[in-house]
């Protein structure tokens, strides 16, 4: 018999036990042990039932056993020194507040948009690694004192549960989550009425959203919900499943994020007196409607749009996630024409205005409405998620900067972190110090063989779900085993990460898996997207060998991964396996999270490894990117080499050499694990991003942006008249009399320049030099500013003169552009306009350089 109506009942705490409920709703206990071992005595067995979820725990313990808590004197001096760490941890001064006071100029606060969040498998709202990057922002920044508000939305059925048919196909499950069983509370007013914002929809209709909080430390997260009893039933489920639904639903949730995350932390910021953040950060496209109702709220207090389109520009950072095309969310420009404009949302925007932000230079593509470029033109200040991810944006988005090479195109990189207290083990986190190696080889051992039991464990739920009889499945207890290496991949299963690499021969793999004095275990995990019925192939078709009698107890598929699996695997694996197409990994943080734990990476050179590798901190897989061999030729290539490192150098290190491999364990943990924590990417970004933006916003008043706006229009006007004419050097070797220049030589540039109707003021010119390829193109190349000398001429020419220093021996050439200039621009680039000669052979530009 079903229920006609579903509401939960919250306990009621005994007093002596109220800061129990504060300590639940703080989701610092999925980073604080203590918390944690707090929650697990007060019911050790209503703690596994709860899968570590304190809310759950809470709302399971009986009237009597809270009695008996209540009055047990131990438990409560726990409680209390628990509860006074909470509070010392929320008020008391950190990285922040110690900069500000020494001077630093940190923005007041930061809003920080994602459309998922991984915080902890309590709030199950995230898919995959860029949720999982969120939530690690949010606590870094919670842990350093970081004034920031995380913005998302709340999805009644997350993303989905997976789980596997019999012959290994994927399933997806969505359960529903009531907002009243986790960890949040509904923003409400001073009354007590639950705030909400709205949004106009063409045809008159408005869609609704309710605003949950969930408290990440000392960071609040804003959750959008659109399932209120005053939407339509379509507009109820806009929110409804995280990356679901057809390309109107997805346009629907993006435009919740941006513009009711806006209206969300106005709101936030108004009834808590939070300051108002200075700096707007876009986690990927998704939120960039976020700039357009910011440009809105200026324009309603007078200014024009150009005007505060400069000031929005200011304090924006957007960072792109994605190193392909397809990866970016892009809808027809129709849709957007409907819902924006007279007869939908932003009023005060026409759609034309909207459109020019998103329209691609690709004819190709010039009927689409593109989220990231939207984003880049809405932001001042952009990066990658990895020095190498950092190139592949420049390259991939190099259209939007016409005029500049690639490597000039203004984005930088700060690679990705991870928050070390949620994923380091707890073994390992309670020793700072050096281990002897017995010690570090046992606890090595012990954190696998946990890994076992929870292999063994899950696979069992996994084969009953599949149909299997418990009487069938007498082999799972001897599978796996904890003296043998085992070797971890998990991760989404798009095409590009291979999840089936390792099949490609599977005579080969099975000698690995059953080598008599060697072998190797594998534990494999990951989801394809429901829609993706080609990655559901790719799972079927590893499963189906899984399921193979002869290995099947030395590599294994769990379903369902998620941040609770991913703990036990990060910590328990000896060896974290990574084989992506490069350069189409972004960052991969999953081996970040393997290397805090001491698990050793065997990786294709890309995304943070192509950064940090060294030979000490694991292997790199030899990719055969850029050559011309096909994708078939090239997983051929890449997969023989993986096997052969697997034979030769990795199982043969961790069996006969133990010393070495505790010696790169150790080299891992004390070198590496510095670089690739959260804390460290996020002072990065307030240091590099956040500061420079608070200042611009700052800076850019409405007079300063009207200012600007005006300036750029001026100068976009008068750049067809700009040009560089005649250029002329003086210096040894030019006039053809003298032998060639010496290193430590210097060349006098004299450049005439016509700037049309533009001032000295709007423009720097610049000599671009270094040494010169075959095709006169220059590599790694010095910028030296030219000064104007005098006035304009009658033609209306200037003369600008600098000297050149002839600092690299070889081929070496230059020329010379002129860029606009303002103080008011972040990069030179900025306005993707650039002037230079016209094209002219640069041979007799070029001197050969000579060592004295």
């Amino acid at each position: 018999m079903k229920a006609i109506r579903r509401f939960s009942v919250r306990p009621v705490l005994p007093e002596p036990l109220r800061p129990l409920g504060e300590l639940a709703r703080n989701l610092r206990w999925s980073w604080h042990s203590g918390s944690r071992d707090l929650f697990r005595h007060a019911d050790p067995q209503g703690w596994q039932a709860a899968q570590g979820d304190p809310q759950r725990l809470l709302g399971s313990l009986s009237v009597s056993r809270l009695t008996a808590l209540a009055h047990d004197r131990g438990f409560l001096r726990r409680l209390e020194v628990a509860s006074g760490d909470l509070r010392d941890y929320l008020t008391e001064p950190r990285w922040y507040q110690r900069s500000v006071a020494e001077g630093a100029e940190l923005p007041a606060a930061v809003a920080y948009f994602s459309p998922e969040f991984g915080i902890a498998g309590a709030l199950p709202q995230y898919s995959g690694g860029l949720g999982i990057l969120a939530g690690d922002h949010l606590k870094a920044a919670s842990d350093l004192g970081l004034p920031l508000i995380g913005v998302g939305l709340l999805y009644r059925h997350g993303y989905f549960c997976q789980s596997l048919s019999r012959d290994g196909w994927q399933q997806e499950r969505y359960p529903v989550l009531d907002p009243d069983e986790l960890p949040l509370s509904p923003l409400r007013e001073a009354d007590g009425t639950d705030v909400e914002v709205s949004l106009a929809l063409p045809g008159g209709r408005t869609m609704r959203a309710r605003i949950w909080q969930a408290q990440v430390g000392r960071v609040p997260l804003l959750l959008l919900d659109s399932d209120v009893v005053h939407n339509d039933a379509a507009e109820r489920d806009v929110t409804d499943r995280l990356y679901g639904g057809g390309r109107e639903q997805r346009l629907l949730q993006e435009m919740l994020l941006g513009i009711g995350g806006v209206r969300a932390v106005r709101a936030y910021c108004r009834i808590t007196g939070h300051a108002e953040p200075e700096v707007f950060h876009t986690n990927e496209g998704h939120a960039g409607f976020l700039g357009l109702e910011r440009i809105q709220e200026l324009i309603r207090r007078g200014s024009d749009f150009d005007g505060a389109l400069e000031a929005v520009r200011g304090g924006t950072v957007f960072t792109t996630h994605t190193p392909v095309p397809a990866g970016i969310d892009r809808f027809d420009r129709e849709l957007i024409d409907r819902h924006f404009g007279d007869d939908g949302e932003l009023p005060d925007i026409t759609a034309e205005q909207v459109l020019s932000l998103g329209t691609e230079d690709d004819p190709e593509t010039a009927g689409l409405f593109n989220m990231a470029v939207m984003g880049l033109r809405l932001a001042q200040r952009a990066n990658g998620v990895s020095t190498l991810h950092g190139a592949v944006s420049r390259q991939m988005f190099a259209g939007l900067w016409p005029g500049f090479d690639a490597a000039e195109v203004p984005i930088t990189s700060i690679t990705n972190g991870v928050h070390a207290p949620t994923w380091v083990a707890p073994e390992l986190a309670a020793h700072t110090g050096p281990l002897p190696d017995n010690r570090l080889w046992e606890l090595r051992r012990t954190l696998r063989e946990q890994l076992v039991q929870d292999v063994r464990e899950r696979l069992h739920s996994s084969w009953r779900s599949r149909g299997a009889a418990d009487a069938e499945l007498g082999w799972i207890d001897n599978v796996l085993d904890p003296d043998i290496l085992t070797v971890g991949f998990a991760r989404r299963v798009p095409s590009y990460k291979r999840l089936t690499l390792m099949l490609h021969d599977r005579e080969r793999l099975m000698e690995l898996l059953l080598h008599p004095e060697r072998p190797v275990q594998l534990v494999v995990a990951g989801k394809a997207h429901p829609a993706d019925d080609g990655g559901k192939k790719l799972i079927q078709e590893l499963v189906r060998f899984t399921d193979d009698p002869r290995v099947r107890h030395r590599i294994v598929f769990l379903p369902d991964y998620g941040m609770r699996m991913a703990q036990k695997l990060y910590a328990g694996c000896d060896v974290w396996l990574n084989n992506p197409l490069r350069p189409l990994e972004a960052c991969g943080t999953s081996g970040m999270k393997a290397a805090l734990n001491g698990c050793l990476n065997l990786s294709v050179l890309d995304g943070w490894w192509d950064e940090w590798y060294d030979p000490d901190f694991g292997w790199a897989i030899p990719s055969a990117d850029g050559s011309a061999a096909g994708d078939d030729r090239r997983d051929a290539i890449e997969a023989a080499a993986l096997y052969d490192m697997l034979e030769a150098q990795v199982a043969p290190c961790f069996y006969e050499r133990p010393q070495r491999w505790l010696e790169m364990i150790r080299q891992t943990r004390e070198r590496l694990g510095p670089k690739v924590l959260a804390d460290r990417m996020v002072r990065e970004y307030a240091e590099t991003l956040y500061a420079p933006a608070a200042r611009s916003h700052r800076e850019l008043d409405s007079t300063a942006a009207r200012e600007l706006a005006r300036w750029k229009s001026v100068v976009r006007a008068q750049w067809p008249s700009v040009r560089v004419g005649h250029v002329e050097a003086q210096g040894p070797g030019e006039d053809g009399m003298e032998p060639g220049p010496e290193l430590g030589a210097s060349l006098s540039l004299r450049v005439q320049v016509s700037l049309g109707e533009l001032q000295p003021a709007d423009v720097e010119v610049q000599a671009v030099a270094g040494r010169v390829d075959a095709s006169d193109d220059i590599a790694d190349p010095v910028r030296v500013p030219l000064k104007p000398v005098g006035g304009a001429d009658l033609a209306g020419n200037w003369t600008y003169e600098g000297p050149l220093a002839l600092d690299r021996t070889g081929p070496f050439g230059y020329t010379v552009r002129v860029l606009p200039s303002h103080r008011l621009l972040a990069h030179g680039a900025e306005l993707g306009l650039a002037a230079g000669p016209q094209e002219v052979s640069a041979r007799d530009e070029v001197a050969e350089v000579v060592t004295p």
